[in-house]
């Protein structure tokens, strides 16, 4: 299955995930790319939208490769395999979480503009993110979920791997990928549009949905 851009794979997410309009759901995307397509479910949810904010550990000298992830609340996921397989030094991989854990105090303050943070307490959560790799980014943002309250949590993503959908149902109640192709490679080879993500497209998302939904926490 072949998206055309985020957008679209938003609509196909949204409409899959229909069912749980019931459920009141609070959606939260992960930035940056994530954002785009949660907004689209969140409108075909009738959703408040709003972010998770977690950022990749990299390994050093390679840092497209994740040994890690760290979320908002102090969450921390390591996948020790990597950390021993990249034979970095310790001090090394400390100073790229304590970078990273200041890169996220960052973009929350610049996402949300001040807005408070929608409370997942009690909430069915929905986690979106345009594609899943490791699966290390998708494991922190549903412990952050389950760390501030959530009472389901349900991933969603437009594409990942077979494997990563397996392991990641044991930290979400539900994982919904429309594809999981056996072939995967990366995230963006499954779309004809993977540009780059802006900071101030999130920021305007996430002040369009607010305005959308008349609020900025979700009703019970």
């Amino acid at each position: 299955m072949i998206f055309t851009d985020r957008m679209d794979a938003g609509r196909r997410l949204g409409e899959a995930l229909r069912p749980l309009a019931e459920e009141k759901p609070v959606v939260f995307g992960l930035p940056r790319g994530g954002v785009p397509v949660a907004s689209e479910v969140a409108r075909a949810l009738h959703a408040p939208l709003d972010v998770i904010i977690v950022r990749k550990l990299g390994v050093p000298y390679h840092r497209e490769l994740a040994f890690g992830a760290v979320g908002e609340g102090g969450v921390r996921v390591v996948h020790e395999a990597i950390v021993r397989m990249s034979r970095a030094d310790e001090k090394d991989l400390a100073e790229v979480e304590r970078t990273e854990r200041e890169e996220l105090a960052r973009k929350a303050s610049r996402f949300r503009r001040g807005r408070p943070r929608i409370p997942a307490e009690g909430h069915t959560v929905i986690i979106v993110d345009d594609g899943i790799a490791t699966g290390a980014t998708a494991q922190a943002a549903c412990r952050v979920a389950r760390a501030q309250g959530a009472a389901r949590v349900v991933l969603a993503v437009p594409v990942a791997p077979p494997d990563a959908v397996a392991a990641l149902r044991a930290d979400a109640d539900e994982v919904v990928a429309l594809s999981t192709p056996s072939d995967f490679a990366a995230v963006g080879e499954w779309y004809e549009d993977f540009s780059q993500t802006a900071d101030d497209e999130v920021v305007e998302l996430l002040s369009r949905s607010t305005g959308e939904t008349g609020e900025a926490h979700p009703g019970r």
